[in-house]
């Protein structure tokens, strides 16, 4: 059925109920697991007023956020690998979420995307955006959506 399942996670607690049941369809079906965190880049401000950051200064940053990134996902693993699955952690530098999680999905050939969603309405929805929308509307790989 599923060879391969890409679980896309934030660390929060709302993501680990994707993580749990796409271990646990990784383990009723024998596929390798992919989990997968999306780290920003450091927003730079070229408006006037903006404070200045060292170049120094971001990379030191982004590296902290990357880092703890890997935690999470090597938690992931590690949590995978309890269960008698196989899985791998991996980040994905980016701005655009959604976007990473589908190009991941498709480099890392996925058969199934695992994601959770806030399920935020109406005005929320509408100023916040929905990167699980944007990955259920855009990604040619079924998704699995926990809320």
């Amino acid at each position: 059925m599923y060879k391969r399942i890409l679980i896309a996670t934030d660390g929060s607690q709302l993501s680990e109920k994707a993580v749990e049941h796409g271990l646990a369809l990784a383990s009723l079906t024998g596929a390798t697991v992919i989990a997968l965190k999306v780290v920003p880049r450091y927003p730079r401000s070229y408006f006037e007023g903006g404070i200045p950051v060292e170049t120094a200064d971001i990379k030191r940053i982004e590296k902290q956020w990357s880092d703890s990134a890997q935690a999470v996902v090597d938690g992931v693993a590690a949590q995978g690998s309890a269960q008698g699955v196989t899985a791998k952690g991996v980040v994905a530098k980016s701005d655009l979420i959604a976007e990473a999680v589908i190009a991941a999905a498709k480099k890392h050939k996925a058969d199934l995307i695992v994601m959770a969603s806030h399920g935020r309405k109406g005005v929320k929805r509408l100023l916040m955006g929905s990167e699980t929308l944007h990955v259920l509307t855009h990604s040619h790989v079924p998704v699995l959506v926990l809320r």
